[in-house]
């Protein structure tokens, strides 16, 4: 089997630019890299998750309950693992994803009792990785940005208007809670934090690659060259 590396965080932390600047990397190494992304919202068995996060079945994300929503992002995955990656995959690549079942752990979670977590993540990961048999992520980087931060970068990205963010996106309370929820996660799951802000404000672009790239060396060695072994060992 390959290799899956899961880039989490909240909306406007900088998945699909930091999914990105590993990948590039992966390739200037010569390695069989590909980038995924969800939801995958230009295919069909996205259908269910747009009309979710459009406010169709409820205009809150607690309108919905966590595992039938769950249930909308999996199928989605699923279909992208059969028809896209999964044969790329099981003859030994990378896949880097941008967002995963991961992301149904951090934003589900938020519409349950702390209590409940435990619960409800065992129930996910034997639900997605047993019994529909998506494969496990080998590593999860979770990009770790302030809500506040985050909501600045999507304003930028929607050009001030509001009304083009989805109903997660919009509900502040909701995005607090999804960060209580990822800040758990990772620490319980074992999930590789990366701290992406600095005394209030977004770090480079640059310099969050540069750790992110740094946490997969140390963590996926198995992926480093023989040059680059040894360029590591000697210094």
């Amino acid at each position: 089997m390959g290799t899956l590396i899961v880039v989490e965080g909240l909306d406007g932390s900088g998945k699909a630019t930091q999914a990105k600047l590993l990948r590039d990397a992966f390739l200037a190494r010569g390695k069989e890299v590909m980038q995924v992304t969800f939801p995958q919202y230009d295919s069909p068995s996205s259908s269910l998750v747009r009309m979710y996060l459009a406010g169709e079945f409820g205009e809150k994300p607690e309108d919905v309950n966590p595992y039938a929503a769950s249930s909308f992002y999996c199928v989605d995955r699923y279909a992208s693992f059969k028809t896209l990656w999964g044969s790329f995959y099981e003859r030994g690549g990378i896949v880097i994803a941008d967002r995963y079942t991961t992301s149904n752990a951090v934003h589900q979670c938020s519409k349950l009792s702390a209590n409940e977590w435990d619960g409800f993540l065992s129930w996910l990961f034997d639900f997605e990785y047993r019994k529909v048999q998506i494969p496990e992520p080998d590593l999860v980087l979770y990009l770790d940005v302030a809500v506040e931060v985050s909501q600045k970068l999507m304003t930028q990205r929607y050009h001030g208007d509001e009304s083009r963010k989805d109903i997660h996106e919009k509900d502040l309370a909701y995005l607090e809670h999804s960060r209580a929820a990822a800040q758990y996660c990772a620490d319980t799951l074992g999930w590789k934090r990366i701290a992406c802000c600095e005394n209030g404000v977004m770090r480079t672009i640059e310099s969050i690659h540069s750790d992110v790239l740094a946490c997969v060396d140390k963590h996926l060695p198995n992926l480093i060259s023989t040059t680059e072994a040894e360029r590591h060992a000697e210094s």
